[in-house]
């Protein structure tokens, strides 16, 4: 479970920051690619980082 959430924390801020590259240069898809990165970090790292810290819990207690 570790290793998927380090696969998608990387992918997240890869891909946040090839969108800011591309927001930077002025190139086109900037904002998808944006926008992507975003939707990766509210809807997949930030879940799986409170799943993680719950779970830990619950199998520590």
């Amino acid at each position: 479970m570790k290793k998927s959430f380090y696969v998608l924390g990387f992918l997240t801020f890869f891909t946040l920051g090839i969108g800011a590259m591309f927001e930077f240069l002025i190139w086109p898809y900037r904002g998808v690619i944006v926008f992507i990165g975003f939707l990766l970090l509210n809807f997949g790292l930030i879940p799986t980082y409170f799943y993680q810290k719950y779970h830990s819990l619950k199998t520590k207690g």
